[in-house]
């Protein structure tokens, strides 16, 4: 027991030792920490106060030349005295009570004054970097600004050579031109006497200014040229060329009153001229832009022309075409409309047909009226033919569809019609099959024609009969003739099968009647077959007469069936 509570006991002081070393080292590492930003703080702070300002402010005493420099001298002097002298020994202080807040380990109030500290040091290096800036670009400028100018001159050079070289190009522009580069290089020697003066405050706006104008006449050295021989001779000739083919175009018939030429041609006159204008002052903006906007107009004038050309040209194709098409059309229709009522009366039309052949008649009165307005309207060149193709291809489209709804109801006229005729001659050729079963009957004299043979003929005669009856109704209905016609097809021809039929098994039987005589000696039940067979064959039974012949002659020859069936095929 008593060895248990030691071992708990050791057990809690060996936790307590670690915790206590664990809190020993966490609080070192925090000392260590605020004085390292301490330090760095400390280092910032030296930096500060070895800008090379006064390195800088020696450089100027040299060139100190006016009392305006030396104003400025003097007061960037006071500054940076300032900043040594008063704000960073404000920062030593302060980092002094960081050494103490540390050394107390209160460190919450170590945080607080660190920001501070920071922000002290960023406001201070702040004002010694724009101080420092100051200094050197006075320090610097003699050097840059040289650097720039001489680049200047160079595309200064550069720019008089282009203008010397092309001078007549300018025509009137050239005192203009001329002046505007005298001036620039009287902007040469200001910048001259300012680096003398070392008044840097000036240089660099003549600096500036010089950039900027010989940037503007690099501009005007290169377009000016170009400017005046658009405004001059290129947008004036074309203006010509534009007027000349509307002139032509016009007495040969053409309408262009739509592109409005004689007033937006003018217009492009006078911004011609009020852009000549601004070019004589060297005001070039949006010129170049503008001339060429004019010229794209210009040249989208001939595009338009050679439109109307071609145009013009499938107008007169597409017009034929439909003059044609609509006098085809146009006659059909009005015979078809004309003999409306006659076809009204020779079929049983439904409503559907006459429906179509009325619109159809209407629709075609309207695409006439249409078609003579538009020709109304080329007449009076009301229209460009770029506009009118397009009315023309809208009537040869509705033209199509009037045709495609007229083929409708044609397509059901004539099937009508086409079902008569085809009623008529199939009538024909049924009567010739009725005559063809009646010949046939006639030769082949049978000794009697079966009861069911005349029921044929009778059906097939009333069905011929209802034929002729649908043919001779006004108006006829297709519909019942067609039914009545395949009805007497089916009976004349199933009259005929029967006809063959009958006539085939008839000869069959009084062949092997004749062909049994000769075995009538040969077996006495032979002859009782035979005679059998003959009675049955003169009662008109031909198919029972051949079957008990076969059956008799099979005593006496077993091939007897083959050789009838021989018979019977051919």
């Amino acid at each position: 027991m008593k060895g248990k509570k030691l071992i708990i006991i050791t057990a809690i002081l060996l936790v307590l030792a670690i915790l206590f070393v664990l809190l020993t080292i966490l609080k070192k590492q925090r000392r260590k920490h605020y004085e390292k930003i301490r330090n760095d703080l400390e280092r910032e702070k030296n930096v500060i106060g070895s800008t090379p300002v006064l390195l800088e402010l020696s450089k100027l005493e040299p060139i100190i030349k006016n009392e305006k420099m030396e104003e400025r001298y003097k007061k960037w002097q006071e500054k940076f005295s300032m900043i040594k002298e008063e704000d960073l020994p404000v920062v030593d202080d302060m980092l002094i009570e960081l050494d103490t807040l540390i050394e107390k380990k209160e460190y919450t109030q170590c945080k607080y004054k660190i920001a501070k500290i920071i922000l002290e040091i960023y406001k201070i290096k702040e004002a010694a970097d724009h101080l420092l800036e100051q200094v050197k670009e006075i320090t610097l400028s003699e050097e840059k600004y040289r650097s720039i100018i001489t680049k200047l001159k160079t595309k200064y050079r550069k720019l008089n050579k282009e203008y010397i070289d092309h001078q007549n190009l300018y025509e009137e522009l050239q005192e203009a031109v001329a002046l505007q580069l005298e001036n620039i290089e009287k902007r040469f020697l200001d910048f001259e006497k300012s680096m003398d003066l070392n008044e840097y405050t000036e240089v660099v706006h003549i600096v500036k200014a010089l950039d900027t104008m010989i940037d503007h006449m690099g501009i005007v050295v290169e377009e000016v040229p170009d400017l005046i021989l658009m405004c001059k001779q290129l947008i004036p000739k074309r203006i010509k060329e534009v007027e000349e083919t509307a002139k032509k175009l016009e007495e040969e018939g053409y309408p262009l009153e739509y592109l409005n030429l004689t007033y937006n041609l003018e217009e492009a006159m006078k911004n011609v001229n009020t852009i000549l204008d601004r070019v004589k002052v060297l005001n070039l903006e949006d010129c170049m832009f503008e001339l060429k906007t004019i010229l794209d107009y210009l040249d989208s004038l001939f595009v338009d022309f050679e439109k109307e050309r071609l145009s013009r040209k499938v107008y007169e194709e597409s017009l034929q075409d439909f003059s044609k098409k609509l006098k085809k059309t146009g006659k059909l229709v009005s015979d078809i409309y004309l003999q409306l009522e006659d076809i009204k009366k020779m079929y049983d039309l439904n409503e559907e047909d006459v429906k179509i052949i009325d619109e159809v008649n209407k629709t075609l009165t309207i695409l006439r009226d249409d078609y003579k307005k538009l020709l109304d309207q080329v007449k009076v060149k009301a229209s460009p033919y770029s506009q009118v193709v397009k009315e023309i291809e809208a009537l040869t489209i509705r033209l199509k569809q009037v045709e495609a709804s007229f083929d409708v109801a044609l397509k059901s006229l004539g099937n009508m019609y086409d079902d008569e005729k085809r009623a008529r001659e199939q009538l024909e050729e049924i009567e010739a099959l009725l005559q063809e079963c009646k010949l046939k009957m006639r030769t082949f004299k049978l000794p009697l024609i079966s009861d069911h043979y005349f029921v044929e003929l009778q059906e097939a005669n009333e069905a011929i009969a209802e034929v002729v009856k649908e043919l001779s109704k006004k108006p006829i209905v297709i519909k019942i003739l067609n039914t009545r016609v395949d009805t007497a097809r089916d009976l004349i021809l199933k009259l005929l099968a029967t006809t063959e039929d009958m006539i085939k098994t008839a000869k069959l039987s009084e062949w092997v009647i004749v062909y049994g005589n000769r075995y009538r000696l040969v077996h006495s039940d032979i002859g009782i077959g035979l005679d059998k067979a003959s009675q049955l064959f003169l009662k008109g039974d031909y198919k029972t007469s051949l079957s008990v012949s076969l059956k008799t002659l099979k005593m006496i020859d077993d091939a007897i069936e083959k050789k009838v069936l021989s018979i019977y095929e051919k």
